[in-house]
């Protein structure tokens, strides 16, 4: 069987800005794929297009073994749709809203009530209460509930946990594990790293270009420089002063510690505390790191390749 998403070479502009360059990638029935990148990097440019809102410059979008410009009538009943801002309607209620979504595709609560049970659940004792007048949290799953509960094929979801609680992001993650289960192939984009974790494979992107797809584990693994974490009793001038060194790649602030690669294939680590020393950073500390994706992220921008 076709996969569900297979994009060719899509180039998508607004005026003089190219949001999305010459992207290509795939992906399988079933799977759980996440986008990671910063604001403005091209995913919710990207992900209009497998919607079928948007048409690309250049390329082709197959979506459901469909043409995503020509038989965007038959792709969009398949399909359920998340949008980065809540877009349900805020002066309806809980029930009203997925009441209304059920009728737009010709079904209704009951028919596919077990699909959404697990989430829905969760906010049917907040039935009658405006969507406006939920917190983060529950708007994140009566959106959800909503995307589902025409039962789709394919499920698109645009940072769904931007915004609220860590708690939450927690929860709704797990229900995106049980939807996987189900058999519903879950295409997501979010701008946190830690997410990555959560997937399948990523696509780690920017500027409009896709640097890296694997396996959250390959991602991480194929960073090839040996890392260092540093922390010292002024992280700013720790800052300065690993900037201002003279072997120094890499130098970025990752909470208390500041990740650090060396240009040298071996670091005197004597040597650059010496030097710390001698540039008044007091209290440093230096130890050996295991890479994570946004290591590897911040190490692809720097290439020159990708812009």
């Amino acid at each position: 069987m076709q996969n569900p998403i297979q994009i060719s070479n899509i180039s998508k502009s607004f005026g003089a800005i190219q949001a999305l360059k010459n992207i290509s990638f795939e992906v399988n029935e079933g799977e759980l794929f996440g986008f990671i990148g910063p604001d403005g990097a091209g995913k919710t440019t990207l992900f209009r297009i497998i919607n079928t809102l948007l048409i690309p410059d250049e390329g082709e979008a197959t979506i459901l073994g469909l043409d995503a410009v020509n038989d965007y009538r038959s792709i969009r009943p398949k399909l359920g749709y998340m949008p980065g801002r809540f877009s349900l309607y805020q002066d309806l209620s809980v029930k009203e809203n997925l009441k209304f979504f059920a009728s737009v595709f010709g079904t209704t609560i009951d028919e596919n009530y077990d699909l959404v049970k697990p989430i829905y659940s969760q906010l049917e004792r907040f039935g009658d209460r405006l969507a406006g007048n939920l917190s983060g949290g529950m708007k994140q799953k009566l959106a959800l509930s909503c995307a589902l509960i025409h039962k789709p094929e394919l499920l698109i979801l645009d940072e769904p946990t931007t915004g609220v609680d860590a708690v939450s992001r927690k929860e709704f993650w797990e229900m995106l594990h049980t939807l996987k289960d189900e058999g519903i192939t879950i295409v997501a984009s979010t701008p946190y790293m830690d997410e990555a974790d959560q997937c399948d494979r990523v696509a780690l992107i920017d500027n409009g270009e896709i640097l890296s797809i694997d396996t959250p584990q390959h991602v991480a693994a194929s960073f090839n420089k040996k890392l260092y974490g540093l922390k010292a009793d002024s992280t700013y001038q720790l800052l300065n002063a690993l900037k201002a060194y003279k072997y120094a790649d890499s130098v970025q602030p990752f909470g208390e510690f500041v990740h650090y690669t060396d240009v040298r294939e071996l670091m005197d680590e004597a040597e650059l505390l010496s030097y710390l020393r001698d540039e008044n950073v007091e209290g440093v500390q230096i130890k050996g790191l295991k890479p994570a994706i946004e290591d590897v992220f911040i190490d692809l921008m720097k290439e020159p390749d990708h812009g």
